[in-house]
Parts: structure tokens; sequence; C-alpha cells
């Protein structure tokens, strides 16, 4: 019998939804729990932790956006990675869903494979993963930050700090402009893969968020007032 790849927790009122992914879930090695209401999906997240939660924004009692915001809100559960699933062409949800954490989305109706690599993809924060003395991993590195993007890690003086992938996405591509600006409209179209003619604050959100969890080592990422946001250089 072979080792499970971890527990994925499925949140959505639709029965047949939910048994097409629990199976293919299955199939591909993980276990896998159920909730049909948002507020079942609050008491099993807490009760069975776990590795990532598949989260239907359109739920019966609970609206989807409400249980990612009190799942990253408690410190039992903020840590989990939330993969959201929404109605196509429901652009706002999904932008409010990320400026509240969550780390990524898929549209219904969806390709089954597409929400087992995503699965894998948001897996990936929570993993730790084997780091053999031989592993050249890819390091990115601005002031004292580091972040190894292989397997999508950050780290503050030498101190792992936990972000969402959303989070690590936005200060990965932050760091590798080597202190370019990088517009809003970019960051958009490039980290959310969204339309850069949206009005939101999710770029201002984010950076904030992400100012906030890096402490003094968010000073590096400076504001550039009327465009957009980048890397600060050394000396500068």
């Amino acid at each position: 019998m072979t080792d499970s790849r971890g527990l994925v927790l499925i949140v959505d009122d639709e029965r047949d939804l939910r048994t097409l992914l629990d199976f293919n879930l299955r199939q591909a090695g993980y276990d896998t729990a159920q909730a049909a209401t948002g507020a079942e999906a609050l008491a099993r997240a807490r009760a069975v932790q776990p590795m990532v939660i598949i989260l239907d924004l359109n739920l019966p009692d609970v609206s989807g956006t409400d249980v990612c915001r009190l799942l990253k809100g408690d410190p039992q559960t903020q840590g989990i990675p939330i993969l959201m699933l929404t109605a196509r062409g429901s652009e706002t949800d999904r932008i409010h869903g990320l400026e509240l954490g969550a780390d990524d989305y898929v549209a219904k109706p969806f390709s089954v494979r597409e929400v087992m690599l995503r699965v894998e993809a948001v897996a990936r924060r929570r993993a730790t993963p084997d780091q053999p003395a031989n592993r050249e991993a890819r390091v990115l590195r601005a002031g004292a930050i580091e972040l190894d993007v292989d397997a999508h890690l950050v780290f503050v003086e030498g101190q792992e700090l936990p972000l969402t992938l959303q989070e690590f996405r936005l200060l990965a591509y932050l760091v590798q402009g080597k202190g370019r600006v990088r517009t809003r409209d970019e960051l958009l179209a490039d980290v959310w893969n969204t339309s850069p003619e949206l009005e939101t604050r999710t770029v201002d959100t984010h950076v904030k968020r992400l100012r906030d969890k890096l402490g003094t080592a968010g000073e590096i990422i400076e504001t550039v007032r009327g465009l957009g946001y980048r890397i600060r250089q050394p000396n500068e």
C-alpha cells in the first residue's frame, strides 16, 4: 500500500461534483474529506487539518468568501492553502477571494486535470521538501529575504515565513524584476492572470499584507507613486 500524498478537504454543495473530485483525488494518491456547507467546512477544516481545501464560493448557508475569511483569520487554519471553485465570469468574487488570502482558483466548468495540477501546486506551499546537500535550488535574494523558487519557501534572516501561494508569486515577481518598477496592470496580468482593466485594490491589499508579514524586511518593497511597486536596490 502506497503512502498518502496528504488529505484534501472538498467543500461543495453539489454531491456529484464532490464525488467526481473525491474519486480523482483518491486515484492520484490523496486522502479526502468532504463538506456540503460552509459551517461543515469550518468544523471539518479545524478537525482534520487538511493539506489543501478545495472551496466552492457558492454555498447554501455561508458564502465561500466568508468561509475563506474565517479560515484565514483563524490561527488554527490560516496556513492551509485554499483552492477556490468559482462560476465562470464571476471575476469580482474571484478577486475578493484572493484578497482574503485564497491561494488559487479554478473556474467552473473545469477540467479535472487542471484541478489536480492546481492542488499539487498549492500543496507545495505546505510541504516540507527533502533537501539533500546536492539539490541545486533556484534561489532568489533581496536584502534579508531569500526565496526557494522550486520549493515555494520564503526565509527572512534564515527563518521560514508562511506565505500564501499568491503572496509568494507576488514577492517572487517583484524580486525577479531586479529593481524594475512593476505596474499594477502588470501585476494583475502576470501574478493574478486577470484583466488589468478591472478596478480593484487587489494589488495594494496584497502588498500591504506581504509587507506586514515580512516585518522590517518588507521595507525593501517600494511604492512608486502613480505606477506600482519595485524592490529597492542596495544603497538606495
